[in-house]
């Protein structure tokens, strides 16, 4: 067990925004003709097709991540990955409601099991930014809540498996949730002899950076165990001066900063776009992870990237950066026991 001395770090992101995160997380763009009016995009051209894509899966943006996007300009790849759009509704073979099949994943209720050592706990179905791509995007959250009788069967069920020995917030996005239950999660989990991480799947502190404040950083600096974040960044741009900052206290309160990106078409399907990632994420203390082959969830097949176009941008990479900045090109497949790695000098997996 890691005995990490709490420490105090005063979290100060608001600049001329004196909103906390749980009100900027209210405030969300949650309409498409707002979305389109603040970036000055003409809805007679793309409201009738965001309405409808926002039909089939709400529309969801923070003002920190609007504000980092180019108005008057579609292509912006931060605003693709947010607006919704009418062929969001064309059906195309192979893309599914549940592409890695975590429906039959479900160990208990709030709790998903894919991976002998890991599991992957449902803190809430809530998120900060609804992605367009999102791989559960169809996912049947309102059967996952968590009442206080499921919450304590997850516990018995982690208690009783001694091969766990990392617990995966997930969701929607954990950090969407208060600070007090997280805390009592994290507690309870840290009580289990065979638990050494606690792993946070997190695009909050990149939508919101404000939402790493003062009550995160105390439960987090107080835990335990090692504790990792995997945020998920997709373009240089959705890093700023906030977001930096957001990033160093969670350093400093001792978090290990992974990064999962996914090969999106017309956000990030270009070397020189995933190698200012890298060295982005690397200067803001975030080591590159993974980027995932997309998976191919319904409503989002506009996003799809070959496989072998994402072999050769890695190739490409690998021929630009040093290795550790170099993310592994990989692709979850149901059923597997691991991520599986997409092997750069095949045409198969």
């Amino acid at each position: 067990m890691i005995q990490r001395t709490p420490i105090s770090i005063e979290a100060r992101l608001s600049g001329d925004d004196n909103r906390n995160w749980q009100q900027l997380l209210s405030d969300s763009i949650t309409s498409p003709r707002e979305l389109l009016a603040r970036l000055d995009l003409p809805a007679e051209t793309w409201l009738d097709g965001a309405e409808a894509g926002h039909r089939l899966f709400p529309v969801r943006v923070p003002e920190p991540f609007l504000a980092r996007m180019e108005k008057g300009n579609p292509s912006d790849p931060l605003l693709r990955q947010v607006l919704p759009l009418g062929l969001e509704a064309n059906i195309a073979e192979g893309f599914v409601t549940d592409p890695l099949q975590e429906d039959g994943a479900i160990q208990t209720t709030g709790l998903i099991r894919k991976y002998r050592s890991r599991a992957l706990l449902m803190v809430t179905g809530q998120c900060a930014i609804n992605c367009r791509y999102c791989f559960r995007r169809h996912f049947p959250y309102d059967e996952q809540r968590l009442s206080p009788a499921d919450r304590q069967k997850v516990l018995d069920t982690l208690a009783a498996s001694p091969e766990i020995n990392e617990v995966v917030f997930s969701g929607g996005d954990p950090l969407a949730v208060n600070d007090q239950l997280l805390s009592q999660w994290s507690s309870a989990i840290c009580s289990i002899p065979h638990i050494r991480r606690i792993r946070l799947h997190t695009r909050l502190p990149v939508v919101i950076p404000q939402r790493v404040c003062d009550s995160l950083l105390k439960w987090i600096s107080s835990t335990p165990v090692q504790v990792v974040m995997v945020l998920h960044i997709n373009h240089p741009a959705e890093i700023d001066q906030l977001t930096r900052r957001a990033l160093s206290y969670l350093r400093s309160a001792g978090v290990t900063l992974l990064n999962q990106s996914v090969i999106l078409r017309g956000v990030n399907d270009n070397a020189d776009v995933l190698e200012e990632l890298s060295e982005t994420l690397f200067d803001a203390g975030v080591l590159p992870y993974y980027l995932h082959a997309f998976d191919p969830v319904a409503g989002a097949q506009h996003f799809d990237v070959s496989d072998e176009e994402a072999r050769l941008l890695i190739r490409e990479l690998l021929s630009r950066l040093p290795g550790f900045l170099v993310p592994k090109l990989v692709r979850e497949v149901p059923g597997k026991t691991a991520k599986t790695p997409i092997d750069l000098n095949s045409d198969t997996l």
